[in-house]
């Protein structure tokens, strides 16, 4: 899988993300084959966590976001008002 090829991928947090520089592992599947990455979120996630590739480090390391990045049930809301 190249580099680039990882943005816009979703994964699961395997081994909780610290926050900051301090990483993680997530898990990406491609191809159905589980690949791991070492990774980095401005945040603190715990295992489990559904986040989203936002940049590729190079040498397995990514950078993500939880993912959906908007609470479930804020885009409903906003259908059901008209918005």
């Amino acid at each position: 899988m190249t580099n680039e090829g990882l943005v816009g991928r979703v994964g699961t947090v395997f081994t909780a993300i610290r926050g900051g520089e301090r990483a993680g592992e997530v898990r990406l599947l491609v191809a159905g084959i589980a690949h791991y990455y070492l990774a980095y979120a401005p945040v603190p996630l715990p295992a489990g966590t559904e986040v989203l590739v936002i940049n590729s480090r190079g040498a397995r390391q990514i950078d993500v976001e939880p993912w959906p990045a908007v609470p479930p049930g804020e885009i409903t809301r906003g259908v059901e008002e008209g918005l």
